[in-house]
C-alpha cells in the first residue's frame, strides 16, 4: 500500500477504504437500478419522470467515480469484481420485477434512503480527521437527499392527481 496523506493518519485507512469500497459497490447498483427502471416503467408521468431517473442514474455515476479517485488516492484497489457488489452492498439491488411507476418509484426511495445513511457514516467516521473524504461524503450526500425529495415529490404529484381524476370521475 502506497504512503497516505497526512491528513488520513489518524485514521484507519483499510476500514476506510472497505466503507468507500461498499458505497462504491452500492453506486453502480444504484446507476443500474435508476437506469433500467427509468426505461422498463409505466405508469402516469412517465415521460417527466423517466428523464429524471436518467439524470440521477447519471448522478450515481458521477459519485462512483468520486469514490474510484478517493479509494486510489487512498492507496486502495477499487472492488474490480461486479460478482461482489450484491455481497458488499448494504443498499441493495431491487429487481424491477413490477415495472409500475409507483413501485419503481418506492424501490429507488429505499434505496436513496440507504445511501442517506451510508454518506452520513462516512462523513461521521471521516469529519475533523480527513477532509477530503468528508467533504466528498457531504457532497454526495446532498446529491441523495435531493433524489429522495424529488423521489418524494413524484409521488406526492402521483397521489393528487389519482385523487383529481377520482374527483372527475364521480
Amino acid at each position: 500500500m502506497k504512503k497516505v496523506s497526512a491528513e488520513v493518519l489518524n485514521l484507519d485507512v483499510e476500514k476506510l477504504i472497505e466503507m468507500l469500497n461498499a458505497a462504491l459497490c452500492e453506486e453502480w447498483l444504484a446507476y443500474y437500478q435508476y437506469w433500467v427502471g427509468a426505461r422498463i416503467m409505466e405508469g402516469p408521468m412517465r415521460i417527466p419522470i423517466e428523464a429524471e431517473l436518467l439524470e440521477h442514474a447519471n448522478e450515481e455515476l458521477k459519485h462512483a467515480e468520486m469514490l474510484i479517485e478517493r479509494i486510489i488516492q487512498l492507496g486502495g484497489t477499487p472492488e474490480l469484481n461486479p460478482l461482489q457488489w450484491q455481497e458488499m452492498a448494504r443498499c441493495k439491488y431491487e429487481t424491477p420485477t413490477d415495472p409500475y411507476i409507483e413501485t419503481i418509484l418506492e424501490q429507488n426511495l429505499r434505496s436513496e434512503r440507504c445511501a442517506i445513511k451510508r454518506y452520513q457514516d462516512i462523513a461521521d467516521y471521516t469529519s475533523g480527521v480527513d477532509y477530503t473524504t468528508a467533504k466528498m461524503a457531504v457532497d454526495i450526500l446532498e446529491d441523495e437527499l435531493e433524489h429522495e425529495n424529488d423521489i418524494v415529490s413524484f409521488q406526492d404529484d402521483i397521489v393528487a392527481m389519482k385523487g383529481a381524476i377520482g374527483k372527475m370521475v364521480k
